[in-house]
């Protein structure tokens, strides 16, 4: 039988103040974007580099962790689970988003 995993790992720089959800039980959940680059030669023989834009969050300690020593354009390797879920937004349109659910970073 072949078990399948959900790992994610990803190099890039933090794109946006960690911001912190604070819930009446204690916990919390930091949020914030890693920016990526991808980079590749064009049909034009030129080098090129696109930034993409990945969600990441964490929670409990790893929430705590980020929210002291996570700071916009920082280099970061991050760790963690790809998740997807549906929501609503403002004008009650459904939306399908996928998120990085964050288990271990590290300061490059």
């Amino acid at each position: 039988m072949t078990t399948l995993r959900n790992h994610i790992t990803l190099i890039g720089n933090i794109g946006s103040q960690t911001e912190i959800t604070k819930f009446d039980n204690g916990s919390k959940v930091a949020r914030f974007s890693l920016a990526t680059d991808k980079t590749f030669r064009a049909n034009n023989g030129k080098i090129k580099s696109d930034t993409e834009w990945h969600r990441i969050f964490a929670w409990g300690n790893m929430a705590q962790f980020v929210e002291e020593y996570a700071e916009k354009g920082k280099k970061v390797a991050i760790h963690g689970r790809l998740v997807n879920r549906t929501y609503l937004n403002q004008e009650g349109k459904k939306r399908n988003v996928t998120e990085v659910e964050l288990r271990h970073i590290i300061g490059l």
